[in-house]
């Protein structure tokens, strides 16, 4: 690779090798690429002393010193210019001229001459020009030559040199010409120096787009294969940085604080052990022994002092150990006196540290503070009451409640007006001096509600004494209602009546107290009151709801509509706005209080105000629905029927109504309003069915069958009439009523579900001939209906023609190839036949046309398991949870299946995929079962069962808990819990209740069947264990 330097500064990058290529091969890449014709490429240098020979096109560029990635520097003269003059030949030079003199030269020290600097060698305050080298100079020609400079002596020896080189490396850079401005110095810039520079720059962008996309593509191609080779830390661990979104938060607390495993820390750091001296072994042996004699120095001191030339030595640790004793026995002697009793009090001591105050010095602080500041408050402004009342608080806080109190008694002198200052006063004072206080509160302010009832409040349990002072109150303020509610609650009956006939005279305007005084009054007397305040208050509802409650309440049920209709007319006179939603309030109010006339009267003359036609509706089974939550029954039930009377044919609004009836009605309402429901929405097919339903449950069937007729009569041909009938009849022991309602219904047409239920009656009875025939007719009318070849199926089986069994369900399979029951059924017949490998091929075949279904996963796994291939079932359990990760009934078989310790962890992973689901609940309801937690139990299977009421094997499960763990008043909840779900559902429950001998069992009867199969299924799965 070899770099060529081009006139307009740019840099020409060719891929060649010297060794193989020619001069002339190189000026004809250069053309090439910038289009400028080789007899122009003759000026080529290698430096700037080095040109290459123009007459030698044929040598390697080897022989001319051009080595791999040697920068070659092209001149192109321009034409008509003017050329350098012709220099002389130079004269020897002297190598040393051409050098950089060495740093702090000084010429002529060595020959002891004295180096200076004048001012002419600092030069002005200015940075200098960069000043070419002395060589550049010497070679060059003298600084006077150039532009503007003069004419270059001709006696000079650089001339030469400028020759050879053919230009000056003296002569000014110019940013526009380069170095070649020296050439064109006289020349000026005209019109044919413009467009040359034109076609210059669109070479070089003609060659600058050519070789861009080439040139990024090269750069990019580096660039990965740098970063291949080179990869960043967080590169390498990019896709492992990726998964940590799925670590959950107990994962990342669970992950271990990284310690310091630094090199630094590893180590081990150098320690000298020296030799303990003798000296020092023997000393701390004599500090430790223990000396009963005395020495011989002590012994001449009389052995009572220490002689003052020896030299004590203290055991610090002995020290320690003698304080320790010495504090525990001055404990002690604080602790017990003489004669053994206890001084110290515990319990006294410690309550007196509870009601000890510790203040810090900040706190006191701030209190002085604060003290000071209110002082200059009460000081400056002393009838202003908030500042003596924030003072006596700031003494109370300190601790000071008698300066508090003389505070209080200082304000009250200056602000005898103010209630809050003798509430206050009041509060601080003793119990004997807050009489005083507030009596003389209430004669500086006897107008003061507050005061009074402060007053009457002293008087704690007096009645009469409370009722005195609040009469005294009612004295000097009889405008006041707080008083007299207050003095009216104290009073008897007869008093109140009295009292409350005098408070509407002072206060007029309130209504409370008007309605008070009705509810005493007798029935005439009410209502004249009630006229009295209606004339008053001639925008208040609450009186027009009272007079019709009055009405109501004496019998007049007939008075209480037309008086809400008054009252709301005469509310809308007064212009006062009907608001919707509190009248409902109101109605719900009136329930309550037992008025059910009044409830529906405000109902069904309120209801539709503010209500748009369109939305009357929705609007009203809405807040019907809303009033039915809140446990307002009357008020649901009056909106039904004011929408009933508007939407007459809505059969939506009738089910809804005969829903709460159910619910919440008597069964004469529910069939009073059923009836009316067919004769306004006489082809609505359900109506019809829950009446009958409602009563045949009440035992009356000859009323049914009479609706059902009924019905029959207005929809001859709807076929749920024909089946509910054939309910009727088959489940009160009718079969021939049933048979024949089942043959007209097959005359006439019926479906794939007339067949199947004809077939049903025939098998109970135990017609096995013309079961078979109906089963082959139903089959050849709907041969898709997969319930008829279960049937065939199971016929064959019950009569012990396996292979014709076999025969029927692979029909059924070939028309109906999704039905997995089929395949069950088919599977089950295999393994009795052939054993577990034809059942295993057939699940297999099962798996393969239905993908991702979890009961044909479970079937296989409890093939396995039936034959005792665990191993082989864990493996199909795995690869069933990897298909079907979200099926609650593979979760829950896998825990059980897993041993004991490892349930509680699969029990979790199963609730992370399926939370709501009510098979992974009843599992994890056994685990509590068998570890004894017996609420937590009761409380999934509750969830279990509230999740699919419709699945009898929890309720199965759950009665058998209650059983066992729970009250009768519990296992009766559940019985009738269950009986009002009415499950069809389960693997346990389908497999008892469809069978014949349990057709007609009410569902208690079967749930305690199912209870019992439970128990016997787990005591032959603890058998088999052991």
């Amino acid at each position: 690779m070899v770099f060529i330097t081009l006139p307009n500064h740019k840099t020409l990058t060719l891929t060649l090798n010297p060794s193989t290529t020619t001069l002339r091969s190189l000026k004809l890449s250069i053309e090439q690429h910038t289009h400028i014709p080789s007899h122009l490429l003759h000026r080529l240098f290698l430096s700037h002393t080095h040109p290459l020979p123009p007459q030698h096109d044929a040598v390697l560029l080897s022989h001319l010193h051009v080595t791999p990635l040697s920068t070659l520097t092209l001149h192109v003269p321009l034409l008509g210019g003017t050329q350098p003059p012709s220099l002389p030949p130079s004269k020897p030079k002297l190598e040393f001229l051409n050098s950089k003199p060495p740093a702090n030269y000084v010429a002529g020290l060595g020959r002891g001459a004295t180096g200076f600097t004048t001012r002419s060698d600092i030069g002005p305050a200015r940075a200098a020009p960069d000043l070419p080298d002395r060589s550049a100079a010497t070679v060059g020609g003298p600084p006077g030559q150039g532009r503007g400079r003069g004419k270059p002596d001709e006696d000079d020896d650089g001339g030469d040199d400028a020759e050879d080189k053919g230009y000056d490396e003296n002569q000014k850079f110019d940013e526009f010409e380069g170095n070649d401005v020296g050439l064109f110095a006289s020349t000026e810039y005209d019109e044919d120096d413009k467009e040359a520079d034109a076609v210059w720059e669109a070479i070089d962008k003609r060659m600058d787009s050519r070789r861009k996309d080439r040139r990024e593509a090269r750069l990019k191609e580096e660039i990965e294969k740098y970063r291949a080779s080179n990869p960043k830390i967080t590169e390498q661990f990019a896709d492992l940085k990726r998964k940590l979104y799925t670590v959950s938060a107990q994962e990342w607390e669970s992950i271990p604080e990284i310690g310091d495993y630094s090199l630094r820390n590893k180590k081990k750091r150098f320690e000298s052990f020296v030799p303990v001296p003798d000296t020092l072994l023997e000393k701390a042996r004599q500090e430790k022994e223990h000396v009963t004699a005395l020495d011989p120095k002590s012994r001449s001191a009389g052995g009572t002092e220490t002689p003052w030339s020896q030299t004590p030595v203290t055991d610090l640790t002995a020290v320690g150990e003698g304080r320790g004793t010495v504090l525990s026995l001055k404990l002690d002697r604080l602790s017990d006196s003489v004669s053994g009793q206890t001084v110290v009090d515990p319990k006294g001591y410690l309550t007196d540290l509870k009601s000890m105050k510790i203040t810090s010095d900040a706190e006191i602080s701030d209190i002085k503070k604060a003290r000071l500041l209110l002082k200059s408050v009460t000081q400056t402004n002393p009838k202003h009451p908030p500042g003596w009342i924030a003072a006596a608080r700031l003494e109370e806080v300190a601790g000071k409640i008698q300066a508090a109190r003389q505070l209080m008694q200082k304000g009250c002198e200056e602000c005898p007006n103010s209630e809050d200052v003798w509430l206050e006063a009041c509060r601080l004072a003793t119990p004997d001096e807050a009489k005083a206080v507030i009596a003389r509160g209430v004669k500086s302010i006897p107008n003061s509600v507050k005061l009074w009832l402060q007053a009457a409040k002293l008087e704690h349990d007096d009645v009469q004494k409370k009722s005195r002072v609040l009469r005294k109150g009612l004295e000097h303020i009889p405008d006041s209602v707080r008083l007299w509610k207050a003095v009216v609650e104290l009073a008897n009956e007869e008093d109140a009546r009295l009292l409350l006939h005098r408070a509407v005279e002072y206060c007029p305007l309130h209504v409370e107290l008007w309605l008070a005084l009705a509810r005493l009054e007798t029935y005439e007397s009410a209502k004249k009151v009630l006229n009295r305040a209606r004339e008053r208050l001639t925008k208040e509802p609450a009186i027009w709801i009272t007079a019709a409650k009055l009405e109501e309440a004496n019998g007049n049920t007939g008075m209480v509509g037309k008086i809400i209709e008054r009252g709301i007319r005469a509310l809308q006179r007064e212009g006062l706005e009907i608001d919707r939603e509190a009248w409902m309030k109101e109605a719900e109010a009136a329930e309550r209080a037992g008025s059910v006339a009044t409830c529906r009267a405000i109902i069904g003359n309120t209801i539709g105000i503010g209500v748009e036609e369109e939305d009357r509706k929705r609007t009203w089974v809405a807040d019907a629905e809303e009033c039915k939550k809140r446990g307002s029954i009357e008020t649901a039930r009056a909106i039904y029927a004011h929408a009933l009377s508007v939407f007459l044919t809505k059969k939506s609004i009738w089910l809804k109504a005969a829903q709460l009836e159910k619910s919440h009605g008597t069964r004469e309402s529910l069939d009073a309003l059923l009836r009316k429901a067919v004769t306004y929405r006489p082809q609505a097919e359900v109506l019809w069915l829950m009446g009958a339903k409602e009563k045949w449950l009440a035992g009356d069937v000859p009323a049914a069958r009479a609706i059902l007729q009924e019905a029959y009569a207005a929809i001859p041909n709807s076929e749920e009439i024909w089946l509910a009938a054939f309910k009727l009849e088959f489940e009160n022991h009718e079969p021939e009523r049933a048979r024949m309602l089942l043959a007209k219904a097959r005359e006439r047409g019926g479906t794939e579900r007339v067949w199947m239920k004809s077939v049903i009656v025939e098998r109970e009875l135990g017609n096995t001939e013309e079961e078979r025939r109906l089963l082959d007719e139903g089959l050849k009318r709907f041969p898709s209906f997969f319930k008829l070849w279960l049937m065939l199926g199971q016929l064959e089986e019950r009569l012990g023609h396996l292979e014709k069994a076999k025969e029927a369900y692979d029909l059924g399979l070939k028309h109906c190839p999704s039905c997995i029951h089929l395949w069950l059924s088919l599977a089950n017949l295999e393994e009795k036949m052939n054993g577990l490998s034809k059942a295993r091929a057939v699940l297999t075949m099962a798996r393969k046309k239905n993908p991702q279904n979890p009961e044909l996963w479970l079937a296989a796994v409890r093939a396995e398991m039936r034959h005792g291939n665990k191993k082989e079932a864990d493996i199909l359990m795995a690869k069933a949870l990897q298909e079907c990760p979200n099926s609650g009934i593979l979760w829950a078989a896998s825990i059980e299946m897993v041993p004991r310790p490892q349930r509680k962890s699969k029990s979790m992973d199963a609730l992370k995929k399926c939370d709501h689901d009510p098979h992974v609940i009843a599992a994890v309801a056994k685990l509590f079962w068998h570890d004894r937690k017996v609420d937590k139990a009761r409380t999934w299977l509750n969830r279990a069962v509230t999740l699919a009421p419709d699945f009898g094997d929890f309720w199965a499960l759950y009665y058998k808990f209650e059983l066992q763990h729970g009250s009768e008043e519990n296992q009766k909840d559940v019985l009738k819990r269950c009986t009002a779900a009415e499950p069809k559902h389960g693997e346990k429950w389908q497999a008892i209740s469809k069978a014949v001998e349990n057709s007609h069992q009410p569902t208690e009867a079967i749930l305690k069947k199912v209870v019992v199969a439970l128990g016997k299924e787990e005591s032959a799965a603890e058998n088999s264990k052991h």
